[in-house]
């Protein structure tokens, strides 16, 4: 009877390629087989002339070394410093031109106001459940109407299921003007 790598002859199994054989017959190479008689023990022969495998050297910093962790929000303001944050604070203007306000909206209030104007966003509540777009459609007009401007140059650019949302206003403005207007109406 024939198996994969044997036959059963009488009840003992004779393997033509016992399972290891690659592995020993490099330790048994004809090379080697002095090597080994004069130490009385198996040792892997030594690297051929061209074959040899270089371990590249790690650099001076480590490759499993850690990234920098993110800083969110106020944090961010206060790791950058107080002059650059107000620079780059909820009011930019984006690579269109256009100005882009960063959010934070409270829908469900009695009225609309705007509630903070901070480093991360402007805190707006809104007096509008957030059910079916109406809670993005009074932000836009309140905004709209904060900033002194007509409704088709303010618009929702990103965040309609979030609270966080980015709103772009199309118009001959500065983001410090806009900035300023919407601290007037924060009080």
């Amino acid at each position: 009877m024939f198996s994969r790598s044997g036959v059963f002859l009488t009840g003992r199994f004779v393997s033509f390629n016992p399972p290891g054989a690659a592995e020993r017959s490099r330790f048994f190479s004809p090379a080697f087989v002095p090597l080994l008689r004069r130490s009385g023990r198996a040792e892997p022969p030594p690297p051929a002339a061209g074959k040899s495998r270089k371990v590249p050297e790690k650099p001076e910093e480590s490759r499993n070394s850690r990234m920098p962790k993110k800083v969110k929000g106020h944090q961010a303001a206060v790791a950058v410093g107080p002059a650059e944050a107000a620079a780059s604070g909820p009011v930019t203007r984006d690579r269109s031109g256009a100005v882009s306000i960063s959010v934070f909206a409270k829908p469900g209030a009695k009225k609309s106001a705007i509630t903070d104007v901070s480093v991360d966003a402007v805190g707006v509540s809104i007096a509008a459940p957030p059910t079916d777009g109406e809670a993005n459609s009074e932000l836009v007009r309140y905004l709209a109407e904060v900033l002194q401007l007509k409704r088709r140059d303010v618009s929702l650019d990103k965040g309609c299921r979030s609270r966080d949302k980015l709103v772009r206003v199309d118009s001959g403005l500065s983001p410090e003007e806009v900035l300023e207007r919407l601290r007037e109406a924060a009080g």
